[in-house]
């Protein structure tokens, strides 16, 4: 009797090493929501790959983010000198763009009112809302597939979300398509969490002097000359006049599209705004399009890449549809 009550205590104690530290996806979710609550800021680096072109194009992204509602998300193209920082603070939501000594400023809720790939608490929100989320456990790493929330397109519905078992930062997001590939990866490394800023971090001002240095603004225009893209995405639609107009910064591009939406799409060499620092304030909503964030208000999608300002303009597409086709123009893009 002795024996099997021994046998018996030992396999307990097997069970209760086994199951030691085997957390689940409740107890997963519980533990995020309550660093969520804690949490006073953090800093992160990352690679964000995009997959919507014929060449993947990379961007370091260094985020900053101080609680409850301060955010500093420097982006810039690895291959390219240009970079966009999207900052919000007390005065509201601004996107800068250094090289151009641009900067726009928006009444905005971002970015609370979609999912944000490189942001580690608009991460854990999708994880936390998305009551049907998958979850599994590899080696050290805690690994999630939620839907997205991005308000504006539905063509990238799903995300898997690896998370360190050690402290639950962000590892790795890949952003995927209605077949499930992916065509937005970001790699996170040094995040560090608890992290203090100076009083002016988040200062518009300062933030556009210091990016500079890095980005100098650019020079004279030239010619105005530049290389005219096309959407990859049409909506259905074909394009039935391309006018070159003559403008002060050199040509304007004008592609106008007919078919079952009809909409105009206008490029032109982008103007380098005096010095003087003070922002455009814009009626609509920032829109991140991966390559670059642009300005969404009712029939209009306003960005800038690569030196040429673009503008699609539709009484018909909805919005959904402006940030595909704009997207469908940020990869290699041909007639």
């Amino acid at each position: 009797m002795k024996k099997v009550l021994v046998l018996f205590t030992g396999l307990l104690l097997v069970f209760a090493l086994s199951g030691c530290g085997q957390k689940s996806q409740e107890d997963v979710v519980s533990a995020l929501n309550e660093k969520l609550t804690d949490m006073k800021g953090y800093k992160a680096n990352a690679k964000m790959t995009l997959e919507m072109g014929t060449e993947p194009q990379v961007y370091n992204v260094v985020i900053w983010h101080k609680d409850p509602s301060f955010y500093r998300v420097n982006l810039k193209n690895s291959q390219k000198e240009q970079s966009q920082m999207i900052l919000r603070n007390n005065e509201g939501v601004y996107v800068l763009t250094p090289a151009l000594n641009k900067s726009f400023k928006f009444q905005s809720e971002w970015p609370e009112n979609s999912s944000q790939a490189y942001l580690y608490e608009s991460l854990v929100k999708d994880i936390i809302e998305d009551k049907n989320a998958s979850f599994k456990t590899v080696d050290n790493h805690y690994i999630f597939e939620t839907k997205t929330r991005y308000q504006n397109n539905k063509m990238l519905p799903y995300q898997e979300i690896t998370l360190n078992k050690k402290d639950l930062s962000p590892v790795q997001v890949k952003v995927m398509d209605p077949d499930h590939k992916t065509l937005v990866t970001v790699k996170f490394s040094n995040v560090k969490f608890g992290t203090t800023f100076d009083k002016d971090a988040f200062d518009m001002k300062k933030n556009m002097t210091s990016a500079q240095l890095e980005v100098p603004v650019m020079g004279n225009v030239g010619d105005g000359s530049f290389s005219v893209k096309y959407p990859a995405d049409l909506s259905g639609s074909s394009l039935i006049e391309e006018k070159k107009i003559d403008a002060e910064n050199g040509k304007r591009v004008v592609l106008t599209y007919e078919g079952n939406k009809n909409f105009t799409l206008v490029q032109e060499k982008a103007e380098v705004m005096e010095t003087t620092i003070v922002p455009t304030d814009m009626n609509g909503e920032p829109v991140d399009l991966g390559y670059t964030v642009g300005a969404m208000s009712a029939h209009s999608l306003a960005w800038t890449h690569d030196g040429v300002d673009y503008t699609l303009v539709s009484e018909d597409l909805s919005k959904q549809e402006m940030v595909t086709i704009a997207e469908s123009v940020g990869g290699d893009s041909v007639k």
